[in-house]
């Protein structure tokens, strides 16, 4: 495995993995918030026996990459220009909850380079979606709060989520040294199937990749003011293969997402896993994934 740090055209610092094969068809992974490029460590095996190198940057705000005024096509492009800088010249890409629009970005930004899109539960335009929520166990009140996000700018979104995230981050305590405490904190307050997912790692495994996705709070509330709006690009126009993959039980992001998606992309496949929830619609089908993106 690999991580380094990137100077990216406009001087900015950008953030990334990568592991699998070294001489592989290339997958771009795009991880959920707040997460970082650890998402896609877990697929580190997976990738070397399917014979794909797999990449993960760091969106701007998230561990050591640099901050920027970003959208998704904004991040699209740093995914091409991060492919010209490791000579990269055609490559997949794989968008996990929110990355999932990142990476419909990136195939509509740069149709001549993106060979297919893989996007694994993730929020479709809530603005387009009925009931216009991603999930289907909110209440009236956080049903309105996701309703104001649309309805104000991206920077007032931003200072209206501050609060409730920073408060979140201070009860977690990621600067605790003590791995164990900062995993139990952190796992209680996701669904029992995230959980046994989680388990997987090891304290310190999860415990780094924690701390490395809230660093610096302003990635995730730079996510969640540019997602839950009207997008920068019509996902319609991707017209590359496209696969989309949703857990039936999935809490974060229902099947409607994914039902959405296909009915707006042409030729665009659906795949629910029976059973599965948010994080094992990814991690118990790397191999899968990765081998449909190979091609």
């Amino acid at each position: 495995m690999f991580v380094d740090l990137l100077r990216l055209p406009d001087g900015r610092q950008a953030q990334y993995w990568q592991g699998g094969s070294e001489a592989g068809p290339v997958v771009f992974f795009l991880h959920g918030c707040p997460d970082t490029r650890h998402a896609a460590f877990a697929g580190d095996e997976a990738a070397r026996s399917t014979g794909v190198r797999l990449i993960s940057v760091n969106r701007p705000g998230y561990g050591w990459s640099d901050e920027a005024a970003s959208t998704h096509g904004s991040v699209a492009d740093d995914v091409a220009a991060v492919a010209d800088l490791l000579g990269i010249e055609r490559y997949a890409v794989l968008g996990m909850s929110i990355g999932g629009p990142y990476a419909l970005a990136c195939a509509v930004r740069q149709p001549g380079r993106v060979t297919a899109v893989g996007v694994v539960a993730s929020p479709a335009i809530l603005t387009e979606l009925d009931p216009p929520i991603h999930r289907d166990d909110l209440s009236a009140d956080k049903q309105e709060y996701f309703a104001d996000f649309a309805r104000r700018s991206v920077e007032d979104t931003i200072e209206l989520a501050r609060p409730e995230f920073e408060a979140y981050v201070e009860s977690l305590a990621p600067g605790d040294p003590d791995d164990e405490a900062l995993v139990r904190r952190f796992t209680e307050r996701v669904s029992s199937l995230d959980a046994e997912v989680l388990a997987r790692l090891t304290p310190g495994e999860l415990a780094g990749s924690v701390r490395e996705a809230l660093i610096n709070p302003n990635g995730y509330l730079r996510d969640a003011a540019i997602t839950f709006r009207a997008w920068d690009f019509d996902p319609s126009q991707v017209s590359c293969a496209t696969t989309f993959w949703y857990g039936e039980l999935d809490a974060n992001a229902s099947v409607r997402n994914g039902e959405w998606f296909a009915a707006s992309i042409p030729g665009a496949r659906l795949v629910v896993r029976e059973g599965a929830g948010h994080l094992g619609s990814l991690h118990d089908h790397w191999e899968e994934i990765l081998g449909t993106l190979r091609g």
